[in-house]
């Protein structure tokens, strides 16, 4: 008995070594394979439908091996994500794939770090400047066509830039990542994009009251200010805007502050109603100004002396444009345009008149003072931009970004519309008085201005993925209730020939992977080592007998029976 316990303590111990052993063997396999993959967060291409014609990426999820621009001449690439750099893109290449619909797996696309908002600063202006270009024709072309496979955009980094590298080095020797050859794999585990159902828009408007005198009965003018705050991109998620138009937000918010400040003393309250507009909707033909407009009741829209809508204006140099629908020779028209021209010339700027009629029957909308011209109420757009963009453009790019932005063309704005209208609302047009001098206490808050521009360039706004209780519309409305009187908020439906279609971010998995004559190399050793254990286990533990005897041919029926 005590001869048994002491053979049997060794085959123990034998045993569990060689478990142990195993284990040990399984869990460096794994550890190797962990260290192989890496994450990177990626922004999907737009996809939506025009009138019932699909457009942008029409996929969402990815599981394909990656392949760089240096590909095989003739390689198939049906099954083949290219990874394209900006700074290496060649738009014709991209325009003759996308175009000739020839079969791909994939794209993705790295934009440089340059490009983010936390990343930028004026020593790399130079840089995107080279680039914006390039971009803007790429999201041009990626908006308006139908692409049957997933579109993403990441940003660069060091872990992509070394799988980069890797891959351009294989594809450089002819042997592009395949399920024979092994290489980088690249999953996103997505479900397939649904239908945004019902998108809404949110309009939010303030109310500063103007002061009437004892036993006027009659309703004071209005003036409105407004300003569209959504946008539309390449890429939902990185749509944030800062020029289209952030810039137009936060002068309208300044704005607001300055004549706050006048109208809570009813000794400087002038005699006019001001109504503040933050409107949704601005890149699908002002759909959201529209119904805006529609709400009012017909005495407040018969009270409206004038609008004036600001549209991008954090880049320009030293000219304006104030875009109208009524010929120049109207008498309103011509007294806005003297308005705010005695004022630019002050304040040393140029300021343009550009006319566009309007065609009641076309349901396009270039500018979104064209919403209030269809009701008949006299309104403008001051812009830097002479000609309207086509519709989905110039709306809030990717190149669209805080680094492009002048603080000091905002501030110079505000500055401009905040006379022109104090001018207009006290009777002072024509006479050199600064209301909102430098050094006074109604001066432009350059601080309240660059904080707001921060957190716009950095929220990406396109309305259908807007909820109606979103933060940042919150944070709007929190703002005019800060600064008028009273604030109402209007949800509405996305209406019109736009359908859009959710997934615009992911993870996406980068896997290192084998080729199959590793696999099965691998394989065959495995197989070799459990063969091997199995039989030194056997031997120990039983004998060699018994393991000849699990290969012998068991005997016949006949022999048994004899």
């Amino acid at each position: 008995m005590a001869a048994s316990k002491k053979s049997g303590g060794p085959r123990d111990m034998l045993e569990s070594m060689y478990s142990v052993i195993a284990l040990v063997f399984i869990l460096v396999a794994c550890v190797e394979l962990c260290d192989a993959a890496a994450v990177v967060d990626v922004y999907r291409l737009i996809q939506y439908d025009m009138s019932g014609s699909p457009f942008g990426s029409r996929l969402a999820s990815l599981n394909h091996h990656a392949a760089s621009l240096h590909f095989p001449p003739g390689a198939d690439l049906s099954r083949t994500v290219l990874i394209i750099p900006l700074r290496e893109l060649n738009i014709t290449f991209v325009r003759e794939y996308i175009n000739q619909k020839k079969p791909l797996g994939g794209l993705l696309f790295l934009l440089p770090e340059v490009f983010r908002f936390e990343n930028g600063g004026n020593k790399q202006i130079h840089e995107k400047e080279k680039m914006k270009n390039v971009l803007a024709e790429l999201e041009q072309l990626l908006i308006h066509a139908n692409i049957p496979y997933p579109v993403y955009f990441a940003f660069e980094n060091d872990e992509i830039e070394t799988v980069l590298a890797d891959i351009k080095k294989n594809d450089a020797i002819g042997q592009p990542a395949t399920a024979t050859t092994g290489g980088y794999k690249l999953v996103i585990p997505t479900p397939e994009p649904k239908k945004v159902a019902s998108p809404t828009i949110t309009n939010i408007q303030g109310w500063l009251a103007g002061l009437k005198a004892d036993g006027e009965a009659n309703q004071l003018p209005t003036i409105a200010i407004v300003a569209s705050y959504d946008t539309f991109g390449v890429a939902p998620a990185l749509s944030v805007g800062s020029d289209s138009n952030g810039s137009g937000i936060v002068a309208l918010l300044e704005i607001a502050r300055l004549f706050s400040l006048l109208y809570s003393n009813p000794k400087t309250r002038g005699r006019y109603n001001l109504l503040f507009g933050l409107t949704s909707g601005g890149p699908y033909n002002y759909n959201g100004t529209q119904k805006w407009l529609r709400s009012f009741d017909q005495r407040l829209r018969e009270s409206i002396d004038y609008a004036i809508c600001l549209n991008s204006i954090g880049s320009w140099d030293n000219e304006l444009w104030i875009h109208v629908s009524k010929p120049p020779e109207n008498a309103y028209i011509k007294q806005i345009f003297e308005g705010f021209s005695n004022v630019a010339e002050e304040l040393d700027l140029k300021v343009g008149l550009k006319h566009k009629k309007i065609n009641i029957s076309n349901p396009r909308v270039a500018w979104e003072h064209e919403q209030f011209s269809r009701l008949r109420v006299t309104a403008a757009t001051l812009s830097e931009l002479s000609v309207a963009p086509d519709i989905l453009e110039g709306t809030g790019g990717l190149f669209d970004s805080r680094q492009f932005v002048n603080e000091t063309a905002i501030i110079r704005g505000v500055k401009l519309v905040a006379e022109s209208l104090a001018r207009h609302i006290y009777g002072h047009q024509g006479k050199n008085v600064q209301i909102f001098a430098d050094d006074s206490s109604l001066a432009v808050n350059p601080a309240y201005v660059r904080s707001w521009l921060d957190l716009l360039s950095q929220t990406p706004r396109v309305a259908p993925f807007l909820s109606k209780n979103d933060p940042f519309v919150m944070a709007l409305k929190k703002e005019l209730v800060d600064h008028t009187d009273e604030v109402n908020v209007q949800h509405e439906n996305l209406e019109g020939m736009f359908t859009f279609y959710d997934s615009t971010s992911a993870r996406l998995n980068i896997y290192q992977v084998a080729s199959v004559t590793f696999d099965l190399l691998l394989l065959l050793v495995l197989g070799s080592y459990l063969i091997v254990l199995f039989s030194f286990l056997v031997i120990t533990t039983r004998g060699l007998d018994d393991l000849i005897s699990l290969f012998r041919r068991p005997p016949s029926r006949k022999v048994k029976t004899a």
